[in-house]
């Protein structure tokens, strides 16, 4: 659109945005003192001056991207404008699918490389491996792709085909396929296994709509595996779906118990949401692990099995994010996520932290950091430093638990795993993938047992070690000459990792991993004292029970 079409198409524009955020905003703008009539006409006027003086063309798109961004700057940190391939993609995050051919995927020095095929997704049923080359698409070369090239080519409806030419280590011709795409899960539960006889543990990414349903799949298999007590993995879920939250909750709370409310402004904004018991699993003891990355949706799960004494709440202080959005669809396709409520835990704690409007990088920046200093106790009286929050109980056993933003744990647990700098660098250049690789083409490595025999013997030689050094020397990545012995140990976690992806999969790679987890040992260790926060609440609503029967009707 020229200069002049939008200028003079503006004021229009402005009006119909009047319209769109009257019926949130109006009333409460019209009361203050200035009119928003003449402010959207200072407004006007500013965007006419820098449309006919400033010393470059400007598009009108950004201007007015900018304007909304700055309006909503204003309110709270998560009010939010989207455009529309930044909503599509949260779209499709939320929803918990797309359609495609099934693959995580790698640029490799111009080359796109197959890191691991989805499982139970086209492309692992064809037998595509990871270290495979897609080397055509359609029969055009895929060398020099870009990342949002691979996606406009590898994705597209349900039902349709898309060939590929694949060239494999260890294979001298290469490989023609072709793939009907289908619906690919993006899975909310990446992992769900046993640590042990006993203890299951899950772990969920986020929440979309398809995660009750994930969640479900995976304490059935766990349970008829002999799962009697579970760790709940939420660290660094950053939420997602308010209904996906309750229904989470509702398979380890009672029928009738309240989950969560919300309180608003606006009409239907308060609510009350309840566990159906339709749903509830047998009670095991459960520990909750979260992180100043755990957020909203993790939050009201983790905080309402703190306040109804389910379990135990370990780890971090939790982000904090404790604001309802509704998504208003814009007229470019975009959307505005905008604030409509506040989050209650049962007891009645505000999830939300506190927050300065404009402040925006500080908020996000000091997350977690309120109780940075607390030490670390497996006590649940001296879980974190409260002081200066507001003190709530628990609604069967009377605990205290803190208000004043976030889940505050009931056992502080500041052991991570920290990876050094040398591993985190073979691990983002994929060195340990391309020695896997590599080591698979040539056949110098085979186990012919199980994953579970694999994870309690498999060690790589010394001699294997020393030929990854070897393979860094020859591939020019630069190693300091200590640093390779200091943290040998380390890269050999990180190879047997890559190995086991390789042989079985993603969450093969990752219980090779989280084994040197402290908190996760710190978590098991709490089991027995989760155990028995479970029985005293089934004593006290045993008893509750008794006194309601015996009482006249």
């Amino acid at each position: 659109m020229s200069r002049k079409r939008w200028v003079i198409a503006l004021p229009l524009f402005l009006f119909l945005l009047t319209l769109l955020l009257g019926g949130v905003f109006l009333r409460d703008v019209v009361a203050s003192s200035r009119n928003i009539y003449s402010e959207l006409a200072l407004f006007n006027e500013v965007l006419n001056l820098i449309s006919t003086y400033y010393v470059e063309d400007v598009e009108a798109d950004s201007l007015i991207d900018g304007a909304i961004i700055g309006m909503l700057d204003q309110l709270d940190p998560h009010s939010n404008y989207m455009d529309a391939e930044r909503f599509s993609r949260l779209d499709e995050r939320n929803r918990g699918t797309y359609s495609g051919i099934g693959v995580s995927f790698a640029i490799r020095d111009g080359h796109l490389t197959v890191i691991s095929p989805l499982e139970g997704g086209p492309s692992s049923e064809l037998g595509i491996r990871p270290g495979d080359v897609i080397t055509h698409i359609e029969g055009e070369s895929a060398y020099g792709i870009k990342e949002q090239e691979v996606f406009d080519k590898l994705r597209g409806p349900k039902g349709t085909k898309v060939s590929v030419t694949i060239r494999r280590p260890g294979e001298s011709e290469p490989i023609d396929y072709e793939i009907i795409r289908d619906n690919i899960p993006i899975q909310s539960v990446p992992y769900a296994f046993m640590l042990d006889e006993r203890t299951g543990y899950i772990m969920m990414r986020n929440f979309s709509a398809r995660t009750a349903e994930e969640l479900e799949e995976a304490l059935q298999e766990l349970e008829a595996a002999g799962m009697d007590r579970l760790l709940l993995d939420l660290r660094g879920n950053s939420g997602g779906y308010l209904n996906a939250a309750v229904d989470v909750a509702d398979k380890f709370i009672g029928g009738g118990k309240k989950i969560v409310y919300t309180k608003g402004r606006i009409a239907g904004s308060t609510e009350e949401y309840y566990a159906t018991g339709s749903a509830t699993h047998a009670d095991y003891p459960i520990v909750v692990l979260i992180d100043a990355g755990s957020a909203s949706a993790s939050e009201i799960v983790s905080g309402a099995i703190q306040d109804w004494d389910r379990g135990i709440v370990a780890g971090k202080t939790s982000f904090g994010k404790g604001l309802v959005q509704r998504q208003y669809r814009l007229r470019n396709d975009g959307a505005l996520l905008l604030t409509v409520a506040r989050y209650y835990t049962p007891s009645g704690r505000l999830i939300q932290r506190h927050y300065e409007a404009g402040e925006r990088a500080d908020y996000y920046r000091h997350a977690g950091e309120e109780n940075g200093s607390e030490a670390g106790s497996d006590s649940l009286a001296a879980a974190a430093d409260t002081s200066g929050r507001p003190i709530f109980e628990t609604l069967l056993q009377h605990r205290p638990v803190y208000g004043g933003g976030g889940i505050t744990p009931d056992v502080r647990i500041d052991e991570v795993y920290r990876a050094s700098r040398l591993y985190n660098n073979l691990a983002y250049n994929r060195k340990f993938f391309d020695f896997t690789k590599e080591l698979m083409a040539e056949h110098q490595l085979a186990w012919e047992g199980t994953f579970d025999d694999y994870l309690a013997h498999f060690a790589l030689s010394d001699e294997q070690v020393e030929q990854f050094r070897g393979f860094l020397e020859a591939d020019s990545f630069e190693v300091e000459p200590d640093s390779f012995a200091v943290h040998v140990d380390e890269i050999r976690r990180g190879l047997t990792a890559e190995i086991g992806r390789y042989l079985w999969g993603e969450e093969e790679r990752y219980r090779v991993l989280i084994r040197d987890d402290p908190g996760l040992q710190r978590a098991l260790a709490l089991l027995p004292q989760a155990s028995e926060i479970l029985t005293e609440s089934q004593r006290i609503e045993n008893e509750q029970a008794a006194r309601n029967e015996q009482s006249p009707r």
